[in-house]
């Protein structure tokens, strides 16, 4: 009898196990998060650098160091997500690393599912706050959401979203507020479409080489 609840015990936590993992494989962004922890165990990451977190826009700045040559960067975009999923992956891709500085371009996605700009501030308020936590000395940069040609609908939450995260990181030190949306509209107000792919959302070199001219002053070396 003992020895049968022991079988039995061992199927159950084993069961609980697999469960777990299965549920833990199937969280949004969970295979990329992944990816990044393989990287580095091939090639340590570089310590006292600077994390840029965020979404596709970093995703796709594959030759970020290159923009930056006398800085350490560690890129830790993933495509199509959202301030929720920084916040859920925020002991894994930005605490670990312990940088000096963390970058962050999120909310631009949170807002094309039809979030609000007030929720916009809540979750980038959440993950303000789990970053000072685990990094209370670290210099924390928000890159405002730019206005892509073709989320041009939500540019008044963006505008909105923008002006509430800037009066917020006024009230706290040693942090910067980084306005890259005005930077990319032309004189009439609209977003200039020779800085976007063919997609109309996703940048060409010309987006990021203001977006270095408006980062390169607030960096920490």
């Amino acid at each position: 009898m003992k020895v049968f609840r022991k079988l039995f015990l061992l199927t159950l936590s084993t069961a609980i196990g697999l469960t777990s993992c299965a549920q833990q494989s199937e969280k949004p962004f969970y295979k990329e998060i992944q990816a990044f922890k393989a990287a580095d165990k091939q090639n340590k990451p570089p310590k006292d650098a600077i994390v840029f977190v965020g979404s596709s826009s970093f995703a796709m700045w594959t030759d970020v160091q290159k923009y930056f040559p006398e800085y350490k960067i560690i890129n830790r975009g993933f495509g199509g997500s959202g301030l929720k999923d920084a916040i859920e992956y925020e002991d894994d891709i930005i605490a670990p690393y312990h940088p000096k500085q963390v970058v962050i371009y999120s909310g631009e996605n949170d807002i094309a599912a039809n979030v609000t700009a007030k929720d916009v501030l809540r979750r980038f308020t959440t993950l303000f706050n789990m970053i000072r936590r685990d990094l209370p000395g670290a210099n924390i940069v928000y890159i405002s959401i730019k206005p892509s040609p073709s989320r041009r609908k939500f540019m008044p939450v963006m505008v909105s979203a923008n002006a509430m995260i800037k009066k917020f990181l006024a009230a706290h030190k040693n942090t910067t507020f980084v306005d890259v949306y005005s930077k990319m509209l032309d004189a009439s107000g609209n977003p200039r479409g020779e800085l976007f792919r063919q997609d109309s959302l996703h940048m060409k070199r010309a987006g990021y080489e203001i977006w270095k001219e408006q980062l390169m002053p607030v960096l920490m070396k």
